[in-house]
């Protein structure tokens, strides 16, 4: 069964901005998504999502009650929830593999849910801004299209991408909302920004700069951050990248050079310094070739747990 608005199915392809209008509540839910001023958002009970990863939980979460993620330019943020269970996914996509990620997302809410029980699944999409590219264009309209294509009914709640997220300044385009979190007992969606983006944010970040696919990194049932064990290629050219300065670096490893947080190129280098470090992980970063397990402690931030059998 299909995407639906205030119970009608959505007809696609249309772009954001002609479906917003045709539907005044997303408009209006959209504004006031924009209007809201950025919250910054600790590391107590925070699992922070970064580019091309999944993590999924419900309200019996003893560890985790926000799930977010930040620095979408071209990329979105999407969020599914069951109204019934409270079950809670959030993903930050890039548009690598909109078809094979958007299965993943519905899979990671239904291994949660008896799907006999009341509720509906709602669908939160945002970022993007109308970048010279039209790559934000093209991924609303491929994330629009595969959830049309799931079997299940799927409730469009709130649609603040690409020119409906998009402001103007000089001539030059940006992203309103770069980046949003999801309260999972309250189910409140907000404008957020993070200081904390770990555990493991190099290793992580490298993993997808390195071409990884979308993957889960979290385990609810043992409420456990888990990390690897991945592999890579080592990266093409690091040391020609590592050589080229910031303007270089933008214009080449950017999606939307202009509109980029100021602490883009720096996070890149950094990024590639550990994929020159690290050209094959496996048994340097993943001892055994195991997992890094994480939990939070009593104080809602994430520590190091060690692997099972190790």
């Amino acid at each position: 069964m299909p995407l639906l608005v205030e119970g009608r199915r959505v007809r696609l392809p249309q772009s954001a901005g002609d479906l917003v209008r045709a539907h005044p509540p997303l408009e209006e839910r959209a504004r006031l998504l924009r209007g809201q001023s950025v919250q910054q958002v600790g590391p107590q009970g925070l699992l922070y999502v970064q580019q091309r990863e999944l993590a999924v939980t419900s309200p019996k979460d003893g560890s985790i009650s926000i799930l977010g993620s930040d620095d979408a330019t071209t990329c979105h943020i999407v969020v599914l929830r069951h109204t019934g269970n409270g079950a809670t996914c959030l993903t930050h996509c890039d548009g690598t593999d909109t078809k094979a990620e958007v299965p993943l997302i519905m899979n990671s809410i239904k291994s949660f849910s008896d799907h006999a029980q009341c509720g509906r699944l709602e669908v939160h999409l945002v970022g993007g801004f109308s970048d010279d590219r039209q790559l934000s264009q093209k991924l609303t309209h491929q994330l629009l299209s595969e959830f049309d294509r799931q079997e299940d009914d799927i409730h469009l709640v709130t649609l603040c991408v690409t020119e409906l997220n998009d402001r103007e300044e000089n001539e030059n385009h940006f992203p309103i909302i770069y980046g949003i979190a999801v309260n999972i007992k309250t189910a409140e969606i907000y404008r957020a920004s993070f200081q904390d983006r770990g555990p493991e944010e190099q290793l992580r970040a490298a993993r997808t700069l390195a071409g990884g696919p979308m993957i889960s990194i979290y385990d609810a049932e043992t409420e456990q951050l888990r990390i690897g064990p991945y592999s890579w290629m080592p990266f093409p050219h690091v040391d020609f990248w590592l050589q080229q300065d910031d303007k270089q670096i933008l214009e080449n490893l950017s999606t939307s050079p202009l509109a980029e947080p100021p602490h883009f190129v720096e996070h890149i280098r950094s990024t590639l310094m550990f994929l020159k470090k690290y050209p094959s992980p496996t048994n340097t970063l993943f001892p055994g070739n195991k997992a890094l397990l994480y939990k939070k402690n009593e104080d809602g931030l994430w520590e190091k747990i060690s692997s099972p059998g190790s």
